[in-house]
């Protein structure tokens, strides 16, 4: 069967776990812009949380099934018809052969997943069905979807009815606190700097996007503070440039920079980033290294338990 897309969307893509450990080699980990939003998806049906899915962005596509099998999206929560009809987010929904599937208004977050209970037919490159846009390789030609498109799928499947439980759904409508770990040149910044930068007002810029998110708002004062040489940056690494607005790497972000890096986004918290639209507000908070590990283990229990839940319901 195949994935007939009507309508393409703003920005719909194939992504999964990304590439992680090739930094050293030049490759962004890229992937998911939201990996726990697309966990959850995965194992409502009963899929690896990395498993290969269809990434949506603000502007959701329309797709035509030309087979029978089970989907479960998750992520942003957009009006979903089912055939015309409304039908919920979080939920595992059974798609037969003509059934057509159509994102509608955009109600919170920025990136919705849908799970499928099936194989895609793509190529894997450098082990991953990622598409890296930036860089066009990977997932569906290496591009974004267009209208027109047809996705082979193999071994589909119907999973039993099934929803995500009441504590496991997401919402974005609250503004993000960010906790951070202090970067390799914080001590460069004046105390000031680093205050105001805890403090301070973020909103998300429009020119943002899988590569880096740029922040507007009171600019960090970074007089004085030295410009570094060249080095490893990661998705999360919070770099100030000399206009003193800061400058987050995201998942398809270059691997090295040379701006003076102040804080990381601590892992737990790097998903929250993929369901930012431009002129989000956010703050951040310091955290130490070990609270941020703390924090992590936490967050990785509780989709053990939800993958335990959820086969106690088979």
């Amino acid at each position: 069967m195949n994935l007939h897309f009507i309508q393409p969307g703003l920005q719909t893509s194939i992504q999964d776990g990304g590439r992680p450990g090739m930094l050293r080699w030049g490759v962004p980990r890229g992937g998911a812009a939201d990996t726990f939003a697309m966990a959850l998806a995965n194992l409502l049906l009963t899929n690896a949380p990395t498993h290969p899915c269809i990434e949506v962005a603000l502007t959701g596509p329309e797709i035509e099934f030309s087979g029978d099998l089970s989907i479960a999206i998750t992520g942003a929560h957009f009006d979903l018809r089912h055939n015309g009809d409304l039908v919920p987010n979080n939920v595992v929904l059974q798609m037969k052969a003509g059934d057509r599937l159509q994102f509608g208004v955009l109600h919170s977050g920025a990136r919705a997943y849908i799970a499928l209970a099936a194989e895609m037919e793509l190529p894997t490159v450098l082990d991953s069905h990622a598409t890296h846009l930036v860089s066009a390789f990977g997932g569906y030609c290496g591009r974004a979807i267009r209208a027109g498109d047809r996705i082979t799928l193999q071994r589909c499947r119907r999973e039993p009815k099934r929803e995500l439980p009441p504590g496991y759904r997401l919402n974005y409508r609250a503004r993000p606190l960010l906790r951070v770990v202090p970067g390799c040149e914080v001590r460069y910044f004046p105390a000031a700097a680093i205050n105001a930068f805890q403090r301070g007002d973020f909103r998300v810029s429009s020119q943002s996007d899988r590569m880096g998110i740029r922040l507007t708002g009171e600019p960090l004062s970074s007089k004085d503070v030295c410009q570094v040489i060249s080095s490893g940056l990661c998705p999360g690494t919070v770099q100030v440039p000399p206009n003193g607005l800061p400058i987050i790497s995201f998942v398809e972000g270059q691997t090295i920079g040379g701006y003076p890096r102040i804080a990381h986004i601590i892992s737990a918290d790097l998903h929250r980033l993929g369901q930012l639209q431009a002129n989000s507000p956010l703050n951040f908070e310091m955290v130490d290294l070990g609270s941020a590990h703390k924090v992590l283990q936490k967050k990785s229990q509780l989709l053990v338990r939800l993958k335990d839940l959820l086969q106690r319901r088979r």
